[in-house]
């Protein structure tokens, strides 16, 4: 029985989902691109409103912490620091890749595959492709298989995968199966899944089961592409 509020704006999508214990999470999604800044805290505070709740009765909030969008990734973050510290929360950091999975393994279009392993594989920019590899069984969320990778899309590892998913099958086409002799059939393929707060909630009430909840000031970005920013620790040491 968890209370966790939602939040993403990794991508050009705003997104909010709030879960009140055992009723079907109430939810804000809508692709803004550079407007999340304005619709962000205003979804919140619906959102609360809607289910009676304040934000102090809560148990936790979860947030997408990327990799994706620089500035949204950055713009998520602050703004669930900034609620969390208020409200006295403890925040649960989910990877972007991990949400979409999450999202991924409840379609029927994926279920009826019978599919036990996959690659997310994400557009991102700059002629590259975040992706991770995941195992999958029956009634239990997908399990990420070593760590996100950034490389070129003949980079990604789709040996010995059942399916394939993210916005980078549209974005390179061919060049992603570069690893394989034969691509894989329409009916093996989700182009068109991306994050939203949903997945980010699923993947938190996950983490909060099994203690993972985080204190705020430890809440950090996820940067698979080195050095377009310092984490904290970074910048310390940077500044010595």
């Amino acid at each position: 029985m968890t209370r966790i509020l939602a939040i993403d704006t990794s991508s050009a999508w705003c997104s909010v989902a709030l879960s009140l214990n055992d009723r079907a999470p109430s939810t804000r999604h809508q692709k803004v691109s550079a407007g999340a800044s304005q619709l962000l805290l205003p979804w919140v505070e619906e959102l609360l409103s809607e289910t009676s709740s304040e934000l102090t009765s809560l148990d936790a909030i979860a947030v997408g912490i990327g990799p994706g969008a620089f500035t949204g990734v950055r713009l998520g973050i602050a703004v669930v620091q900034g609620l969390a510290t208020a409200a006295r929360l403890p925040v649960l950091p989910v990877a972007s890749l991990d949400a979409i999975a999450s999202q991924l393994v409840t379609k029927p279009s994926f279920i009826t595959t019978g599919s036990q392993s996959f690659v997310i594989a994400v557009d991102a920019r700059m002629g590259e492709v975040y992706w991770a590899q995941y195992g999958f069984a029956l009634n239990q969320l997908p399990q990420r298989l070593g760590d996100i990778y950034l490389t070129t899309p003949e980079l990604v590892d789709l040996q010995n995968v059942d399916y394939l998913a993210g916005s980078a099958i549209v974005e390179f086409g061919d060049r992603l199966f570069a690893s394989i002799e034969n691509p894989f059939s329409s009916g093996q393929l989700d182009p068109d899944i991306g994050v939203s707060a949903e997945g980010v909630l699923a993947c938190a009430q996950t983490m909060w089961n099994k203690g993972l909840q985080q204190d705020i000031h430890s809440l950090e970005p996820l940067y698979i592409r080195n050095k377009v920013a310092f984490t904290s620790a970074e910048q310390s040491l940077k500044n010595v």
